[in-house]
């Protein structure tokens, strides 16, 4: 079973860096947001990056594309997501190695935050915003599904089960919650499944 962390804090740094990397920026700018008015104030987010749902995007404000990955609000959301990325990050970081792992992760969260400004301006569900780290996550489950259609075999069968299990919950879940920016979500999983085909495919294994 892939996804039971067995090393101990000094080891899981060490073996995963991105992987804690990403973790820390997450719980520092959290710290920064309680500190500077609320992760839940909307003026407090918008400052710190997050993304607004409209059309056009100004340069200046592509810098939000990535801020909004690491901003969440409230910390159940944070805690959620934080939970995802430190259980299933690890054994996608040491599969991939360090850079590629950083680009499928920020990758899928960027895609995932494009078709959601996309998706929500064809559809007029403009003037909101948007932050998590949710993209990203969904960009982990979509390397899985790759592995789970492609290279099954690379997975053991009780994580190919965890993955199959996590994967219908996530779609559940992000159909019926109540605020979840379901756009960002579709767009991860398709970043981070393409992605990793295309590194499949790169290596001859597809």
């Amino acid at each position: 079973m892939i996804f039971l962390r067995y090393e101990s804090f000094r080891d899981y740094i060490r073996l995963y860096p991105v992987t804690t990397l990403m973790l820390a920026a997450n719980i520092l700018l959290f710290v920064l947001l309680a500190a500077n008015g609320g992760s839940a104030n909307p003026l407090t987010l918008i400052r710190f990056g997050a993304l607004i749902q409209e059309l056009p995007v100004e340069p200046s404000d592509y810098w939000r594309f990535v801020a909004s990955i690491f901003l969440h609000a409230g910390f159940d959301h944070l805690l959620f997501n934080s939970f995802a990325i430190f259980i299933f990050a690890p054994p996608l970081e040491r599969l991939l190695g360090k850079w590629r792992f950083a680009l499928l992760y920020l990758g899928s969260g960027i895609a995932g935050n494009v078709l959601s400004i996309l998706l929500s301006a064809m559809l007029s569900h403009t003037g909101t915003i948007s932050v998590g780290a949710s993209g990203a996550v969904y960009g982990l489950y979509g390397a899985y599904l790759a592995i789970l259609l492609y290279r099954r075999e690379m997975l053991d069968p009780q994580s190919r089960k965890t993955v199959q299990i996590i994967l219908v919950i996530g779609i559940i879940y992000s159909l019926l919650i109540p605020h979840i920016n379901l756009y960002a979500h579709l767009g991860g999983l398709a970043g981070g499944f393409l992605f990793f085909s295309a590194w499949l495919r790169k290596r001859g294994m597809l």
